[in-house]
C-alpha cells in the first residue's frame, strides 16, 4: 500500500494508472508512425515466420520474439518520456530504410538484412519515444530481442562444422566409454549397423543461439539484481546449450541402436527441438541451484575490518 493525498491505494493501481494513460496518449499521438512501421515490419516477421520458425533450428524463435517484447513492455511500465529534437527525423529515415533492407534482402537471398532494418527501425522508435537516456535503462530487452534475427550464412556454415565436430565426437567419446560399438567420420555416426548424419538441426549455431537466449532471459528476471550470479549463470548458457545437444545425439543413437532406425527418425525426431529445450532449461535450473548457495554466503561474508590494523599503528610508533 502506498500513502497519497487521496489515502491508502495498492501499487499495482498506481502502476495500472497514470503508466496506461500515458502509453494509450501516445498511441493515439504517434499513430501514423507506429502504422507505417508496422505496414513495413509485417512483411518481413511474415517471411521469418514461414521459412525460419517453421524449421528445428529457429523453433525457439516465437518464444524470444514474444518474451522480448513482454519485457520490453514491462521495463518501460512508468518510465518517463524525455524526447530529443532529432528522435523524430531519425525514426522516419529508420522506417524508411526498412523498404531498403527488404529490397537489399530480396536481391541477395539474405533474410537477416531485412530483420536487421526491422530492429533498427525498433531502436530508432524507442529512442523517439523514450530519448536516448531512457533507451540505456531499456538495453536488457533490447539486447534480447536481438536474438530474433538470425545468424548471416558466411557466420553459421563455418562455425556450424567446428560444432557438429565437436558434438559429433563428444558423442562417440561418452558412448565408446560405455561400450558400444560406434565410431565418427567426417559428419557421420556409426552405432552397431547403422550410421547417422550429424545434422545441423543436432548441432548448429542457430540452436545454440536460440537456447542462450532463452537461458538469458531466464537469468535476467531471476537475477538482474545479483550482477555476480547472473554473469556466471550467462557465462555458462553456451557450454549449457551444446550440452544439451550432445544429449540429443547420444539419445538419438541409443534409441536407433536398441529399437532400429525407424524408432530414431519417428517421433523422437520430430520432438527433438522441444526436448533440447527443455534439457537445456533444467541444466540451467540445476546449475543455478548449485550455485545459489556459494554465490548467496559470498554476497552474505562481511568485509574484513581494518580497525586493528588502525589501533595497532600507534603502538608500533611508540616501540619503535
Amino acid at each position: 500500500m502506498v500513502a497519497t493525498a487521496k489515502g491508502l491505494v495498492s501499487r499495482a493501481e498506481l502502476l495500472k494508472g497514470p503508466g496506461a494513460h500515458d502509453r494509450i496518449r501516445d498511441l493515439r499521438r504517434n499513430w501514423v508512425l507506429l502504422l507505417a512501421a508496422v505496414v513495413m515490419a509485417a512483411p518481413g516477421l511474415v517471411a521469418l515466420a514461414q521459412n525460419y520458425w517453421s524449421t528445428e533450428q529457429g523453433a525457439a524463435g516465437p518464444i524470444v520474439f514474444a518474451t522480448g517484447l513482454w519485457l520490453l513492455w514491462l521495463e518501460s511500465d512508468g518510465m518517463r518520456r524525455h524526447r530529443d529534437r532529432f528522435a523524430l527525423p531519425l525514426a522516419i529515415v529508420a522506417i524508411a530504410g526498412c523498404g531498403l533492407f527488404a529490397i537489399t534482402a530480396a536481391v541477395t537471398v539474405k533474410q537477416w538484412l531485412q530483420l536487421l532494418g526491422i530492429y533498427l527501425a525498433l531502436v530508432a522508435l524507442l529512442y523517439y519515444v523514450f530519448g536516448w537516456r531512457q533507451l540505456l535503462r531499456l538495453w536488457a530487452p533490447v539486447v534480447y530481442l536481438a536474438f530474433v534475427i538470425p545468424p548471416p550464412d558466411n557466420l553459421v556454415i563455418p562455425l556450424t562444422h567446428g560444432l557438429k565436430g565437436f558434438v559429433g565426437e563428444a558423442s562417440i567419446a561418452l558412448l565408446g566409454a560405455l561400450h558400444y560399438p560406434v565410431a565418427y567420420d567426417g559428419g557421420v555416426l556409426f552405432i552397431g549397423p547403422y550410421e547417422l548424419v550429424v545434422a545441423a538441426a543436432c548441432s548448429g549455431l542457430n540452436s545454440v543461439v536460440s537456447l542462450t537466449a532463452i537461458g538469458l532471459f531466464y537469468v535476467y528476471l531471476l537475477h538482474r539484481s545479483t550482477w555476480r550470479h547472473a554473469a556466471v549463470l550467462a557465462l555458462v548458457m553456451v557450454p549449457i546449450a551444446l550440452f544439451a545437444n550432445i544429449v540429443r545425439v547420444v539419445l538419438l543413437l541409443l534409441l536407433t541402436y536398441h529399437f532400429g532406425e525407424a524408432a530414431g527418425q519417428g517421433v523422437f525426431h520430430q520432438i527433438a527441438g522441444l526436448l533440447i529445450f527443455a534439457i537445456a532449461l533444467l541444466s540451467l535450473i540445476g546449475v543455478d541451484a548449485l550455485l545459489a548457495p556459494f554465490l548467496a554466503s559470498r554476497r552474505r561474508a562481511p568485509a574484513p575490518s581494518r580497525a586493528p590494523a588502525r589501533e595497532q599503528a600507534p603502538a608500533q610508533a611508540q616501540t619503535a
